[in-house]
């Protein structure tokens, strides 16, 4: 029997920007799992969140968005702290090109920074794999892109999260 969603996972896909493409394949699932736990200042904050708007519109990546077999990915964008606090900021958005880049950049750009106790990349680990789930993609990989500054010090053993999302694919 599968868990009952969430409240924030109901709001996310209902926010989420499906169209037509979510039903088609994907060259890849991609979640970005952001530590948003109290060893991140500020700074350190911002200074990540401006390295994913630059990567994700830089000319680089969009040319190899291209030389793919769909030309497309399914982005979501996870904050995560303790093993219980982990949030969707931005639900499943398709990127295809240098507008849709712009826009996924501009809601990461404007979202509001948060901070909270504890650091569990176990709880990053298995809440971003739960993000595949159902999800209405058909990703040819599905990539975790788990960033942080500290040790987990709150959930389960890291390896143990680690090899079970890897045995899910």
């Amino acid at each position: 029997r599968p868990p009952m969603a969430t409240e924030a996972q109901v709001q996310a896909w209902l926010q989420a920007p499906w169209n037509d493409a979510a039903l088609a394949g994907v060259d890849a699932e991609l979640v970005l799992a952001v530590d948003i736990s109290y060893s991140m200042d500020r700074v350190e904050q911002e200074l990540q969140r401006d390295g994913y708007v630059q990567a994700i519109t830089s000319p680089e990546f969009l040319n190899a968005l291209k030389s793919n077999l769909h030309g497309r990915i399914a982005v979501t964008y996870l904050q995560w702290a303790s093993y219980a606090d982990q949030d969707v900021l931005i639900g499943w958005t398709i990127i295809d090109g240098p507008e849709s880049a712009a826009a996924f950049a501009k809601r990461l750009k404007d979202a509001p920074y948060r901070r909270a106790q504890r650091t569990s990349i176990s709880g990053a680990i298995d809440r971003s794999a739960s993000l595949f789930d159902n999800n209405g993609f058909d990703g040819e990989r599905q990539i975790i892109d788990v960033s942080g500054d500290g040790p987990n010090n709150n959930g389960r053993i890291v390896t143990l999260a680690r090899d079970e999302a890897v045995a899910k694919g």
